[in-house]
């Protein structure tokens, strides 16, 4: 996989590629400070459950760099403001607060002083993304056996290397499909307000030669209806202990949609993922963002001045329509525990 969403800098700022400008440029940005880091989270340069828990755990490290040499007890009163406020970014992925809080306990358990804790922060935030990429392979593997020769996938939003530290979530085993030679066509929402689909998942399928085609989310129930659809793969933000989970506005729909025609649906995401300590999904917070994502689009009106829009970033879907949750642990079915 060529395309790389994260990264360290060589002078030990994080790097990412700025997902707002895709698919016209791609523009890498240098995130200095815990307060860039979360500013980029807010504002969708960095996206993705996955990912977002990467470069809070990086911004920490980015945040916390001029800490070092102090006193352990001034270092550890600097990194708490800096959790809050990276875990105040965007509120429905679990993955970001659990590389919070994961950061938090190691800070809190390394003796030493300032700089003994920024060195084992920064081992810990690399940890976190390697462990990803694996995780991601581990998905992919496990929902190779899933995918038959010439399978048609529809999938929603972007689950792919821009939105994890490897290959992916419910993209893995379609890439790694690709990799073994397998024909395999996915059709792509192109995932409105923000266009995850066509802007994102498509750029990142046509950089790895993956056949697709990009419909726009209306569409998908047409064609289950055509029987053209052989298989819904999505990702997810946060996962119940029931298995109810959130994914991107959109997703129950299509959920709705599989059991209606018959189609497998799938929800492929890392043992990160699962919150158990929420027992259904009514309990997950769904965020709310600016009406403006709907009226505009391109930097363009597409309704009138005025026009009150609805804007929540995801919805959720209950478990009784999800055919299997691909994990890096597995094929499972709920309950889940931690």
């Amino acid at each position: 996989m060529s395309v790389q969403a994260i990264a360290w800098s060589a002078a030990g700022a994080v790097r990412i590629l700025d997902q707002r400008a895709l698919p016209e440029a791609e523009i890498m940005r240098d995130l200095e400070s815990a307060e860039a880091v979360a500013d980029a989270i807010r504002t969708m340069q960095v996206r993705g459950a996955p990912l977002i828990g990467i470069a809070a755990a990086m911004g920490l490290v980015a945040g916390t760099r001029d800490g070092r040499g102090s006193p352990r007890a001034a270092f550890l009163d600097r990194l708490a403001p800096l959790v809050a406020l990276l875990g105040a970014a965007r509120p429905t992925a679990v993955n970001l607060r659990w590389a919070l809080e994961r950061m938090q306990r190691v800070a809190e358990a390394t003796p030493g002083d300032g700089t003994a804790l920024w060195e084992r922060l920064h081992a810990e935030a690399s940890a976190i993304w390697e462990e990803d990429r694996a995780m991601c392979r581990r998905i992919g593997e496990h929902g190779l056996g899933l995918l038959t020769n010439g399978a048609n996938v529809l999938t929603h939003c972007n689950t792919g290397a821009l939105a994890t530290g490897g290959i992916g979530t419910a993209l893995a085993p379609i890439y790694l499909a690709h990799e073994q030679g397998r024909k395999v066509h996915v059709y792509v929402d192109e995932t409105r307000p923000l266009l995850q689909g066509s802007r994102l998942t498509t750029w990142e399928l046509m950089h790895a030669g993956i056949a697709c085609t990009l419909i726009t989310d209306g569409a998908a129930a047409t064609l289950m209806r055509q029987a053209k659809v052989d298989m819904v793969l999505v990702g997810a933000d946060r996962i119940c202990a029931n298995g109810d989970f959130a994914n991107k506005i959109g997703t129950y729909g299509l959920a709705v949609l599989a059991r209606h025609h018959g189609v497998p649906f799938y929800c492929a995401a890392p043992w990160s993922t699962v919150d158990a300590t929420l027992a259904e999904g009514e309990l997950i917070p769904i965020e709310q963002r600016a009406s403006g994502e709907v009226t505009v689009l391109a930097g363009r009106a597409i309704a009138p001045d005025g026009t009150n829009a609805l804007n929540p970033a995801f919805d959720v879907t209950p478990a009784r329509y999800v055919t299997g949750f691909i994990t890096d642990r597995g094929v499972v079915q709920p309950p889940f525990s931690a």
